[in-house]
C-alpha cells in the first residue's frame, strides 16, 4: 500500500485504473486505458490496479465496482467514474 500512496503523490496527473481480471467491461477498457497511456506519455501516468490481488487499495478508496477510474494529483483525488467511459474523457480528465 505505501508504494501505491508513493506513487500519487505526484505533481503529474495519475489515472488509476481498479479492475479485475474477471471482469468484462474492465477487459473491453483495456485497449482505451492502453490508448490514453500512450498519447499521455511525459504528461500523466496510467496505473492499472486489480482488486483482487491489492485489496487494501480498493477498501481504501472504497472501490464497490470495477472497471473504476480515478484521477490523482499531488495525492488526492481530483475526478472519479465507475464503469465504462469513452477515451475522449479519460484524456480530458488527465489535462486537469
Amino acid at each position: 500500500m505505501s508504494a501505491f500512496q508513493d506513487l500519487i503523490q505526484s505533481g503529474t496527473p495519475i489515472l488509476v485504473d481498479f479492475h479485475a481480471d474477471w471482469c468484462g467491461p474492465c477487459k473491453a477498457m483495456n485497449p482505451i486505458v492502453q490508448e490514453v497511456a500512450r498519447i499521455t506519455e511525459g504528461n500523466a501516468r496510467v496505473i492499472k490496479i486489480n482488486i483482487d490481488k491489492n485489496q487494501a487499495a480498493a477498501i481504501r478508496y472504497n472501490v464497490k465496482s470495477v472497471p473504476t477510474f480515478m484521477v490523482f494529483k499531488n495525492g488526492e483525488i481530483v475526478w472519479r467514474h465507475s464503469g465504462m467511459i469513452d477515451q475522449m474523457t479519460l484524456l480530458k480528465q488527465l489535462s486537469i
